[in-house]
C-alpha cells in the first residue's frame, strides 16, 4: 500500500481539481475515493506502455464521476431570471454556462486542458482518443467559446 501511496501521491491535486469540474462540490471527496479504490484493485494491470500515470488515473476518476453522477441524483438544470437591462453597463461573461453548452468531449478536453492543467498526450490518455482529436478538439472547443462570449481570442497559445 505504500508503494501505491507513493505512486498515486503527485497526481493527487489533478485528481481533485478534475473531480471537482465533474460533480457538485459536496460529492468530490467521495468520488476521489471511489477513483483511488479502483485504481488501487486496478494497479497491477496498469501498463505504462499505453499511457502516462495521470491520464490512466484522470480516466478512472471521469468514470467514477459519471457513475456517480448517474446513480445518485438527476441533473436538474435551473433557469435563470434574465437581469433587468435597463443600465449600459456590458452583459457578465458566463464561462461555466458557455462550457457547459459545450459537445461532452469539448467539455471533457476543456475541463482536463484548461482546469486540470494536463498536458495533450495526457488529455489522450485519460479519454482514449490520438492527440490529434485533442487538438482538434480544442480548437473546435475555443471556436465554440469564442462566439458564444463574443471575445476575439481565447487559448493559452500552444498546444
Amino acid at each position: 500500500m505504500d508503494d501505491f501511496s507513493a505512486w498515486v501521491s503527485p497526481h493527487l491535486p489533478a485528481m481533485h481539481r478534475y473531480a471537482a469540474r465533474l460533480v457538485d462540490r459536496a460529492d468530490v471527496d467521495d468520488v476521489l475515493q471511489e477513483a483511488l479504490t479502483r485504481a488501487w484493485q486496478r494497479w497491477p494491470t496498469y501498463d505504462a506502455g499505453r499511457g502516462a500515470t495521470l491520464g490512466w488515473l484522470l480516466s478512472i476518476v471521469g468514470d467514477k464521476a459519471r457513475r456517480y453522477r448517474t446513480r445518485t441524483k438527476p441533473w436538474v438544470a435551473l433557469e435563470l431570471a434574465p437581469e433587468p437591462s435597463h443600465d449600459d453597463r456590458p452583459p457578465d461573461l458566463d464561462l461555466e454556462a458557455a462550457i457547459l453548452a459545450l459537445s461532452k468531449r469539448q467539455r471533457q478536453v476543456v475541463e482536463l486542458y484548461y482546469f486540470v492543467g494536463v498536458d495533450v498526450t495526457t488529455c489522450a490518455t485519460a479519454l482514449g482518443v490520438a492527440e490529434g482529436t485533442v487538438r482538434a478538439t480544442l480548437h473546435q472547443a475555443r471556436a465554440e467559446l469564442r462566439r458564444r462570449l463574443d471575445t476575439p481570442e481565447l487559448g493559452r497559445g500552444h498546444d
